[in-house]
């Protein structure tokens, strides 16, 4: 080949064409490398099989995707249909996400999908289908049709497909009326469906068999047919939250065959009684936001495995919770009763309770004994009742030795309660009366870490000498929003986070700080600070301090941090 390329250099006239062996053959310095990916105009082809056209705007769809294409992404653009011609030529896709385009029904020709006989996960989530696509292929192991306009899905959407394990179809509009009796025929081993936020007036029969997941919040639903949860004993989670169930719509089978199930959400309904038929599997029961006015034993004895039980908003008033209600849930670990017109602590709680969570009710009494069936307690949630300092009694506490945060928020105390738990590390008391703190109801509290006293009438007069001393482990301490005039001496040395905004602090001597040298912020907005009211040795010994926040004083307030402060705070003014 070198000789007949020197012949053409010698002999006169035009060259002629080089065979295929001497145009294969590359010439000194030339490349060797293969030619460049094809890859749609704007579109990125991270790897041979990947094509990513995401948010191009696009409106038609591209016409040189390489036939090897095995992922392909075309989500967030302006697509309104898909041409057969161009999918049917991609027969080894495996993954198509068209998630967020404008689609319609008629874009999307019934066999558009018949050739893609690989695909196993199909997105067409967010667009503007009316119905759903005649035929899907038999490969499919996830499909999202979630977001569009569907009011109707065929047999061979979902059916006949061995593999297909999630299908999500929330957000749409489906009536009973269109979904056929067979939408799952031969796609036994789907383990999640989500209908939720659509029309379905009942839960719809022949569901699949092998379901773990299913999503039915957000309907029309006030039945449940019998037999219609009968087969799916493989069901884990159950959402039936925000529908139109009632007592008459539920019956003593409805859950029984559920032998699995460990959540149940029937929140926000019609249900005047703790449904009958629970399975013993069951951790977690949501029956907030109904119309129950008493809760029966006889309704919990089959859920003997409850874990968390949720009441809050229905109203029970005093009777509604009647002393040995709950004794059949020993393991119960957390109980919710926000909000049900309670006006004491419901009597002999299960012994091994750890969070109760009570507020917005009217308990107005706390006597010696009524804590002391739950001495596991770690939780305890009294917030925003009517609790005053003479009701509350000084034994109230005295067993919960494992209690950790204890919420007393917006009652009508006007002092510290007595016999505050050792182990306690949250205590809340903003939005009371609070006009006085002495030390005596702080002693012994050394693993205290977060205490909140804002919104109270508390002075710097009012709180007595060596307060602070017993709360050597506080990192978090809010007075904001009282009748502070300058800032309270002698806090804790472990303080990481002081809140003082809404006060009435006009002055920060050199010394304010002396006590608090791990101090990392500091809130003193909306007090009476001057431009000079802070001393510029305030902040010298202060190395981790990294935010000041003074804005909302009379008048823009300057604030120099040492050299060896990381980073400059926040100093705004009005």
């Amino acid at each position: 080949m070198r000789l007949s390329l020197l012949l053409l250099l010698l002999l006169p006239g035009p060259p002629p064409a080089l065979g295929m062996e001497d145009a294969a053959f590359p010439h000194p310095g030339e490349s060797s490398q293969p030619p460049p990916r094809a890859c749609p105009l704007r579109c990125s082809c991270p790897r041979d099989d990947t094509v990513d056209c995401d948010g191009l705007d696009l409106q038609v769809f591209p016409d040189n995707i390489t036939r090897a294409a095995q992922h392909l992404s075309l989500q967030n653009n302006q697509l309104q249909e898909l041409p057969y011609n161009e999918l049917s030529r991609l027969s080894s896709l495996r993954t198509l996400n068209l998630h967020n385009n404008l689609i319609s029904s008629e874009g999307l020709p019934d066999e558009a999908f018949e050739s893609l006989t690989q695909l196993q996960h199909i997105s067409v989530a967010q667009n503007k289908l009316s119905v759903a696509p005649q035929f899907l292929p038999r490969s499919l192991r996830v499909a999202d049709l979630a977001a569009n306009q569907m009011t109707e899905i065929f047999p061979l959407t979902f059916g006949e497909k061995p593999a297909l394990r999630a299908v999500y179809l929330h957000n749409n509009q489906l009536g009973n009326a269109g979904l056929p009796p067979d939408a799952f025929r031969g796609s036994a081993a789907v383990a999640t469906l989500s209908l939720s936020s659509n029309r379905l007036r009942y839960v719809p029969p022949s569901l699949p068999p092998a379901l773990e997941r299913l999503h039915l919040q957000n309907n029309l639903i006030s039945k449940v047919p019998r037999g219609a949860l009968s087969r799916q004993t493989h069901l884990r989670e159950l959402h039936l939250q925000h529908n139109q169930l009632t007592d008459s719509g539920l019956d003593a089978t409805t859950f029984s065959k559920l032998h699995r199930l460990e959540y149940l959400d029937l929140s926000h309904n019609q249900l005047a009684a703790v449904p009958a038929g629970l399975p013993r599997t069951l951790a977690v029961l949501h029956l907030g936001r109904n119309r129950i006015r008493q809760v029966e034993a006889a309704r919990l004895r089959g859920a003997r495995g409850l874990r968390y039980l949720l009441l809050q908003h229905n109203p029970l008033g005093a009777a509604g919770l009647p002393a040995g209600a709950l004794r059949p849930l020993r393991g119960l670990h957390t109980l919710h009763l926000y909000g049900n017109g309670l006006d004491r602590v419901p009597p002999a709680l299960p012994r091994r309770l750890r969070a109760l969570v009570l507020p917005h009710n009217r308990v107005a009494m706390l006597g010696a004994r009524d804590l002391a069936a739950t001495p596991g307690l770690t939780e305890l949630n009294l917030a925003y009742n009517r609790l005053a300092s003479a009701h509350v009694h000084p034994r109230a506490f005295r067993r919960l030795r494992a209690l950790r945060s204890l919420d007393l928020a917006g009652n009508q105390l006007t002092r510290l309660p007595a016999g505050l738990p050792a182990g306690l590390h949250t205590l809340r008391l903003q939005r009371n009366q609070l006009r006085a703190l002495e030390p005596e109801p702080l002693v012994g509290l050394d693993q205290l870490r977060d205490l909140s006293l804002a919104h109270n009438q508390l002075r710097v007069g009012d709180i007595g000498p060596g307060t602070w001393h017993e709360l050597q482990a506080l990192q978090v301490l809010d007075l904001s929003h009282n009748q502070l005039s300058f800032m309270p001496p002698d806090l804790p040395e472990a303080l990481e986070e002081l809140h003082l905004q809404g006060n009435r602090i006009s002055y920060v001597g050199p010394e304010a700080f002396l006590s608090t040298p791990r101090l990392r912020a500091l809130f003193l907005r909306a007090n009476r600070l001057h431009m000079t009211s802070i001393a510029p040795e305030a902040f010298l010994g202060l190395p981790h301090l990294r935010v000041v926040d003074t804005a909302g004083n009379p008048e823009q307030v300057l604030v120099r941090l040492p050299p060896t402060a990381p980073r400059r705070p926040r100093a705004e003014g009005p």
